[in-house]
């Protein structure tokens, strides 16, 4: 039932929020409606409608824009056939691996000055940031292309491959290179090697490095911090009695073996002593065992068959190794297309580390006293529409302590 205008004029509060007054302002009937009718609008065209009108009345910067996802957990069975346009609820909640919980994936792009979100498409269960990125990325080329100033648009390390590098070639784009690749491994190596450091702020260093890397002109920014060597030398200090267990394992059996050569037996310590991390051969000593013609106790008169080597070694924590683990994990690496002129070194690590923006935003729809962790709705299309105003939500407080900061 909807209520005319005129019901809340002079209303006192405590009339309005009485049980019965309560239930007809508001049940969850007219909620389902209210998301049905949400849906057949279209959730996304709602909130880019709401989201541009505000925009526009708070003069909000638009020039950065932080791209990220999350899972959100369902409750109840749903058909898949129910809904055929509505995304699909798949089982699996990846976060915390309850293979019996259904879920559903929300991507939120949020602007650096205040998070507020820009756009909130809802996704299938299943689906990655290895898809949603680069679609993302080519949804807004032409709104890139037609914004009156220029626009970037920042993500982690999911948004850069090689497969979807012709489309990010066409948007001005700042992400974090992912970390496995050999090729960052190198660079780190050789930006810890070579000097001189340019200085971002009292904690702060980079190593700004020029390359062509997937077809595409780039700037590469070797990035430390003392903040990230603090975390570097806790995690790289517990790795050594992690490793220690293996290393005494292996050491039990090497006197076991007998080599032909003294060559042979260091050459066979060698390579067990290059598959350790944090530990080096401190001492070796090797031992002559002969081998005799014919059976039992020989004696002085028979003849050796051949000289076999025992080899025993001890081993300690390697210093050099442990150190330059810690330096190296403690710098990431930085990729943009966009020019120096047009956004400096400083500002490029800036925008990377507000994209806790966008993690904000996700802390707050997913904290206890939002209560909305775990949804229940009936159809796949009212999910749709309950993200929608949670993301509105988010939009709705990001305003509000940005106005509480101004002021």
């Amino acid at each position: 039932m909807s209520l005319p205008p005129q019901f809340f004029a002079n209303k006192p509060l405590d009339l309005l929020f009485r049980p019965g007054v309560e239930a007809a302002l508001f049940n969850r009937c007219k909620l389902g409606r209210t998301l049905d009718a949400v849906d057949t609008y279209g959730c996304d065209l709602f909130f880019s409608d709401i989201a541009l009108v505000v925009c526009q009345q708070e003069a909000l910067e638009q020039r950065f824009n932080h791209l990220a996802t999350t899972s959100f957990a369902l409750s109840g069975a749903y058909l898949p056939d129910s809904d055929e346009p509505a995304m699909a609820i798949t089982p699996g909640y990846a976060k915390d691996h309850r293979p019996a919980w259904n879920q559903a994936v929300l991507e939120l792009m949020v602007a650096q000055d205040g998070g507020r979100p820009l756009a909130s498409p809802r996704w299938d269960g299943k689906a990655a940031d290895t898809q949603i990125f680069p679609d993302r990325a080519e949804a807004l080329l032409a709104t890139f292309r037609d914004a009156p100033t220029p626009r970037y648009l920042m993500a982690d390390s999911q948004l850069y491959s090689e497969a979807h590098a012709a489309k990010l070639k066409q948007l001005g784009f700042s992400t974090r290179i992912p970390g496995p690749r050999k090729l960052v491994s190198q660079v780190i190596s050789q930006a810890l090697r070579e000097a001189p450091w340019q200085p971002i702020d009292d904690a702060t260093r980079s190593q700004r490095l020029a390359l062509c890397h997937y077809g595409m002109a780039q700037r590469w920014l070797i990035v430390s911090s003392e903040a990230a060597l603090q975390r570097a030398e806790t995690r790289v200090s517990q790795a050594p009695q992690r490793e220690l267990a293996t290393v005494q394992k292996q050491l039990f059996h090497v006197p076991a073996q007998r080599f032909e050569t003294q060559e042979s037996a260091h050459a066979a310590f060698s390579t067990l002593v290059r598959t350790w991390h944090s530990h080096q051969g401190a001492t070796t000593e090797l031992t002559e065992h002969q081998r005799y013609t014919g059976t039992g106790r020989p004696s002085a008169q028979t003849a050796v068959q051949a000289t076999l080597w025992q080899i025993r070694a001890e081993v300690g924590p390697e210093a050099v190794a442990i150190h330059r683990q810690t330096h190296h994990k403690s710098c990431f690496v930085l990729g943009t297309n966009i020019a120096t002129r047009d956004l400096s070194a400083e500002e490029v690590i800036a925008a990377y580390k507000a994209q806790s923006q966008v993690e904000g935003g996700f802390r707050f729809l997913k904290a206890p006293l939002f209560f909305v962790s775990s949804l229940f709705v009936k159809k796949p299309s009212r999910i749709q529409g309950r993200l929608m105003g949670m993301t509105l939500a988010v939009l709705v407080y990001s305003v509000a302590q940005r106005r509480l900061r101004q002021a």
